[in-house]
């Protein structure tokens, strides 16, 4: 691919096209449609484009099981298939079962319509697009939460709950399970360092890679002022975390926990 950067990004009120697009449109060519936009533009309009990024999503895909007329990305890249083009495709953590140090060839357990549906998705790419595509398994982002609320939102997050619970004013339990969080910031910085290694492709797990407590997250959100969060004291369920080796590596990157930590404290 001899083209340089230049990204589409398609969802315009999606959080995650939005958080691209305020973190590089300052560093790279970069322009932000809608599907319904897409849906018209030429095949002339998109060589224009070194890397295609689809962040827009069917309610019906969310919540229902798999069909082709509610997969974006599916008639997406049966558009872009013959072109010079590469397809980034942003999947789930919730395609593995809860467990530590998930690898990308560990075997899948997707248990909600959702996640059923992102693996299907993954499939139908690896076969009609082989080998110009990229398919990012990313772990739970952590955005303002200004930002996050004005945007359109299919699921509710850890985020999403942590504010709602703490403008409430009262008392929440919460069992200190370990889960895997990025800051939007590691997510743009980790993006970017994606589009300008031309010789990337597959799959990868887009991660911080190491435990997170949740009651490290809750002392940094809150600025160690947790006194309305009360720990539960029993063993915690639904831990989990992604090995994102393939990925730093490849990218000769370092992904560090206190950047995260120090990211929650400022927000």
């Amino acid at each position: 691919m001899n083209k340089k950067i230049n990204l589409l990004l398609i969802g315009k009120k999606s959080f995650i096209s939005n958080l691209l697009y305020k973190k590089l449109r300052n560093k790279i060519k970069i322009k932000k449609i809608s599907f319904e936009e897409f849906s018209n533009f030429t095949e002339k309009q998109l060589k224009k484009f070194s890397h295609i990024c689809n962040c827009a999503i069917k309610k019906a895909y969310q919540q229902k099981p798999y069909l082709n007329k509610n997969d974006i990305d599916l008639q997406i890249i049966k558009k872009i298939s013959k072109l010079d083009v590469k397809f980034i495709f942003l999947s789930s953590r919730k395609i593995y079962n809860n467990g530590k140090n998930l690898k990308e060839n560990d075997k899948l357990k997707p248990v909600s319509n959702y996640s059923k549906n992102k693996v299907i998705t993954e499939n139908k790419i690896r076969k009609i697009i082989p080998i110009n595509h990229l398919i990012l398994r990313i772990s739970n982002l952590i955005g303002k939460p200004k930002m996050m609320k004005s945007r359109r939102k299919i699921s509710i997050t850890f985020i999403d709950n942590f504010f709602k619970y703490l403008s409430q004013n009262r008392k929440i339990l919460y069992e200190n399970s370990y889960k895997d969080f990025l800051s939007e910031n590691q997510f743009a910085y980790i993006f970017i360092k994606i589009l300008m290694n031309k010789n990337i492709n597959g799959t990868y797990n887009l991660s911080l890679g190491k435990k997170v407590f949740i009651k490290e997250i809750i002392g940094a959100l809150s600025k160690n002022q947790e006194h309305n969060f009360i720990e539960i004291k029993k063993k915690a369920r639904d831990n989990f975390y992604l090995n994102n080796k393939k990925l730093t590596k490849k990218l000769k990157i370092k992904i560090h926990k206190k950047d995260l930590l120090n990211y929650c404290q400022r927000i």
